[in-house]
């Protein structure tokens, strides 16, 4: 597994797990606020960007939750904070649950104990789109699910380019249904009152791909966690109005 390591070397250590597109880059609007305070582990998914290669079949949210094992070990690194977006809030729940000793605090945002009826229609629409238009319309489709229709009325420019990126650069259909399988499989609602770990459950009231109400139930299971909401932003609320979140994740991960 390659990956980076940056910001202050004797800070507490962040991890950034990224969701279905698996690219470290997901989370730039946050580095700088980080990296100021923490040392930060950045890395692209198995599969995905730098880490690209065929995945397995049978490949589960348990698995990613290795990788990320795997990159502590290498780089030496006992234990750390873990921040997820969807997908990456599953790896950092599935760390919580089979490995308690090397998770500090936990922030899952737009993340799910099982995932809801809603966010399965989301991806059966997304799939449907992959087989039957191919790997260019399902990333033209994107867009739609991550963000809200002013900022991407705003940013076409932007998010045009982030389109002909992704499809550049796209993970592979198996990849992409193998990944999309493993968090389809993701249940955790029997083990959540035994995951410890401070959290911060985040999510946007305006998520189209997961409702709120997933974050919501995801926070109430948990032993010791609290719900933060952004009333905009969509899936991808981090991107589009970051520093409200920035300065609620570095206040979190600074309390203890």
């Amino acid at each position: 597994m390659k990956y980076e390591v940056t910001g202050r070397p004797d800070g507490e250590a962040v991890v950034l797990s990224a969701g279905l597109g698996g690219a470290a880059a997901f989370w730039a609007p946050q580095r700088a606020a980080l990296e100021s305070r923490f040392r930060v582990v950045a890395f692209d998914h198995r599969g995905t960007g730098r880490n690209a290669g065929p995945l397995p079949e049978g490949y589960t949210i348990g698995h990613m939750a290795d990788d990320v094992v795997e990159v502590l070990d290498s780089a030496g690194i006992e234990r750390a904070h873990v921040l997820g977006h969807a997908l990456g809030g599953l790896v950092g729940l599935e760390l919580a649950r089979r490995h308690p000793a090397r998770i500090g605090r936990l922030v899952p945002v737009n993340a799910w104990a099982k995932v809801e009826p809603h966010s399965e229609r989301c991806f059966d629409i997304r799939i449907g789109i992959l087989k039957a238009q191919g790997p260019a319309a399902y990333v033209a489709a994107q867009p739609i699910f991550l963000h809200t229709a002013p900022y991407m009325a705003e940013n076409a420019a932007r998010i045009d380019a982030e389109v002909a990126h992704g499809t550049a650069g796209f993970q592979g259909a198996d990849n992409l249904l193998r990944r999309i399988g493993a968090l389809r499989a993701f249940d955790i609602r029997g083990d959540l009152t035994g995951i410890a770990a401070p959290t911060l459950v985040a999510a946007s009231r305006d998520d189209l791909l997961v409702p709120w109400t997933a974050s919501q139930e995801l926070a109430e299971g948990l032993p010791n966690a609290t719900l933060w909401m952004s009333e905009t932003g969509g899936h991808a609320f981090t991107v589009e109005r970051p520093e409200p979140f920035n300065a609620a994740l570095v206040r979190f991960l600074s309390a203890g």
